[in-house]
């Protein structure tokens, strides 16, 4: 429902009248203007409409009824990449308009108008490249109001062309006729361009020299040749190879340094993905959609898919073409193309074409590379579907800057800035939450000032300072740093657990109390340790801790979880005593020399500061299954072990290990002691796994019961990376459910840290609220 707000002045009956609407929300460079000019010529109606920095202002003059009638369609029925958040209606006295007319945009200090995010192309530009009678054949820049990029190209607000990177490409007088003409589909199209006007394309190889000739027929000559090419595209470069051939993903893997990390890959078509992947319509639904994303299916085992696309996993990350150069390219001879983020590992996605040539001219042969700006640089979107349900695990291109309504009213901008991995910030303003897109880790000097920048940009685009800062309790974390740095009148530190609580609650309308079941795998805690497996209570002020596991050394910090088998020691070590030393030594006795080094370092306590992270709890079974010892990404031994577990209607039926609670902790002792003798006695390691992820369900279910009896609170919030497990989510939400709970879960942003910007930024405003207003 679209909330209005009127103010009525006196009119006859069926008499003339005009009205002044103002229409806020994503509603600009989505064909809206063209969309009320034909509107209003329908309903026979005086007039204008214009751009400003509030969104689109609109006068209408004529009949009543037909007035009422062009309100009504414009609110049901708006363009389809429109989002209107809010319509202010002022009925006023005839002025006397002689014609319906489409006004210049008007600039404000204070802007509420959205930028609209970048979008796939439509199948009407997607017609054209194809058509030689057409003039945009084969141009890998077209689109129109309904399709293409956004976010990517907007300076400020408002969103016209002099203010995007369009700004430098002088429109042709075919190109202008049809961004003036208000019944063309690229009236005010802001990057219309077309081959004589628009930006072009240039292939280079690695030392710079340009490749002559015709730039598809070149890339699917080096490609089938197994080369591997860098190519700008909407948001930034991607790396790209043929996926079909191992040796070449192979290479890509070792020029990166990236030996395991899932890498996606492009289909050409949906046919091309339902050969490789099984293919459901949910998820078929969303790798068509306008934001086409990256959506994670399942291989097919008989369809031969290298493994070196995604080691280890039974899954692939798939997008469709969404870009005319992607359409382009893919109508070649390779139906299937590893289409990865262009950046090295642990660094920014690469988005300007001199420091391509700096940062990946030792990963890629070949360079295509064009000459518009990528103002906001902007990675893929990433979603999984689990038990019918979308799910991100990352929130970026497609989505960004759309904002997330959540239960906060008038105050201060507040700035909520994220944590260390997988960072985004989040602007709250008038209960919009603006998410950035994904900025990633900021363990390097590239990382921190790729926050700094798009935090600037962002502030930028709409118009506003932030008063108020909410940030993470660790004290280490530069995203805290740079927000105690910030000319910010108020910070309040959060905790993380309580961030993930409240982002859930937040993007879900609800403020609580309600019970937290958080679990991920490392947070700073208000007693200096290291949680991640939580039961809480609370609400947007406060929080109290009820469960947690039960805690155990993390030997060397948090640097221990690049290395499950030293995480497994501690546990063996902390929870079955010498048992436990001599499992420990039964299955890690190859490390030798490092293994006693260890046991000394667990003993004393040296670096050894106590976690009880559900992620850690995962990473300890991995290794004893022989899963995964080390890691070469975040959360890898976790991701295997899940993807070990039988189907979720298959696994159900098999019974938990147990488990103790002793006081407010939760013992594991029990589930490893009965671990190590399933494996003294053989057991299928994919009964393990499954009857282990029964037993994080039980654990959880068991916590939440006891909470609830105790506070009579009815609803439960899932948040943490660990429920983007799809086992565990699945068979999670269903247990709590058969307690008779209200579920909520994420749908709109990550429930891993990429969403804890949201409940950093409700905690604080309820904090300024109840402190400070």
């Amino acid at each position: 429902m679209v909330p209005v707000a009127g103010r009525a002045a006196s009119a006859e009956k069926g008499g003339r009248v005009r009205y002044r609407l103002t229409v806020k929300g994503t509603v600009q460079g989505v064909g809206f203007r063209p969309f009320v000019y034909h509107l209003a010529v329908k309903y026979g109606l005086k007039g204008f409409v214009r751009n400003d920095a509030q969104g689109v202002y609109v006068e209408v003059e004529g009949g009543e009824e037909e007035v009422k009638r062009f309100c009504k369609e414009l609110c049901q029925h708006p363009p389809r990449l429109a989002r209107i958040a809010e319509l202010l209606v002022e009925v006023l006295p005839p002025a006397g308009y002689s014609a319906f007319e489409i006004d210049l945009s008007r600039a404000a200090p204070e802007k509420e108008a959205l930028v609209p995010p970048d979008v796939a192309i439509c199948p009407d530009c997607a017609r054209e490249i194809f058509d030689p009678e057409d003039r945009h054949y084969l141009y890998p820049f077209t689109n129109c109001t309904n399709c293409g990029p956004r976010f990517t190209i907007v300076r400020e607000l408002p969103y016209d062309r002099a203010r995007t990177s369009m700004a430098s490409f002088p429109m042709c007088p075919d190109c202008s006729r049809e961004y003036h003409d208000p019944l063309d589909r690229r009236f005010h199209a802001q990057p219309v361009a077309c081959p004589r006007c628009g930006p072009q394309l240039k292939l280079f190889d690695a030392q710079g020299r340009s490749v002559e000739g015709d730039w598809r027929e070149n890339c699917w000559e080096l490609l089938r040749a197994g080369k591997i090419l860098a190519i700008k595209g909407l948001g930034g470069f991607h790396l790209c190879c043929d996926a079909l051939e191992p040796r070449v993903v192979a290479l890509l893997r070792r020029r990166k340094r990236r030996p395991h990390k899932p890498l996606a890959v492009m289909a050409r078509d949906l046919e091309v993905v339902r050969r490789f992947c099984e293919l459901g319509p949910v998820e078929e639904e969303l790798l068509t959609s306008p934001a086409a994303p990256i959506v994670v299916l399942k291989r097919r085992p008989e369809a031969g898919l290298p493994e070196e696309l995604a080691p280890g996993l039974k899954t692939l990350g798939v997008m469709l073409p969404y870009t005319p150069l992607h359409l382009l390219l893919l109508q070649g001879p390779l139906p299937l193309l590893v289409m990865t983020s262009g950046n090295r590992s642990g660094l920014p996605l690469c988005k300007d074409n001199e420091r391509a040539w700096e940062e990946l001219g030792d990963i890629a042969d070949y360079f295509l590379i064009h000459n518009r700006d990528i103002v906001n640089r902007c990675d893929d979107s990433v979603v999984a579907v689990m038990g019918g349900i979308p799910a991100f695990y990352r929130r970026s291109r497609g989505y960004v800057p759309q904002p997330v309504k959540v239960p906060a009213g008038e105050g201060p901008v507040v700035l909520g800035i994220g944590g260390e991995m997988k960072n985004t910030f989040c602007l709250l303003r008038r209960g919009e939450a603006f998410l950035s897109q994904h900025i990633g880790e900021l363990d390097t000097v590239e990382g921190e000032e790729n926050l700094k920048t798009s935090l600037e940009s962002f502030t930028r685009l709409l118009g506003v300072k932030p008063e108020v800062v909410g940030y993470d309790l660790h004290p280490d974390y530069r995203s805290s740093r740079l927000a105690r740095e910030l000319e910010a009148k108020y910070r309040f530190a959060v905790q993380h657990h309580h961030a993930h609580m409240a982002s859930c609650l937040a993007e879900n309308g609800a403020e609580g109390p309600a019970v937290g079941a958080i679990l991920d795998g490392t947070g700073y805690g208000t007693d200096g340790c290291l949680w991640g497996f939580e039961i809480l209570t609370g609400d947007f002020s406060r929080f109290e801790r009820h469960y947690h596991l039960a805690y155990t050394p993390l030997p060397g910090g948090e640097a221990a979880i690049k290395h499950p088998w030293r995480i497994a020691v501690s546990y063996l070590l902390t929870f079955l005593g010498e048992e436990g030393r001599e499992w420990s030594r039964r299955l890690f006795g190859a490390k030798g020399q490092e293994l006693s080094l260890l046991e000394k370092i667990i003993a004393q306590r040296v670096n050894a500061p106590l976690a009880c992270g559900c992620g850690r709890l995962f990473d300890a079974v991995a290794a004893l299954l022989g899963v995964r010892w080390e890691i070469s990404y975040e959360g890898q031994a976790a991701i295997e072990l899940g993807e070990m577990a039988l189907p979720p209607e298959e696994g159900k039926h098999l019974p938990p290990y147990p488990f103790a609670f002793e006081g407010e902790e939760i013992s594991p002792a029990p589930l490893f002691r009965e671990i190590l003798a399933d494996l003294a006695r053989g057991e299928d390691k994919r009964i393990i796994s499954t009857r282990f992820h029964n037993t994080v369900v039980a654990m959880v279910r068991e916590a939440v019961a006891r909470v609830v009896r105790s506070t009579g609170l009815a609803t439960v919030v899932l948040s943490g990376g660990s429920w983007q497990n799809p086992y565990l989510f699945v068979l999670g939400r269903e247990a709590l459910e058969e307690l008779g709970l209200k579920v909520l879960h994420h749908r709109q942003v990550p429930a891993n840290d990429g969403g804890l910007c949201l409940g950093q930024a409700a905690i604080a405003y309820k904090r300024w609220w109840e402190e400070c207003a």
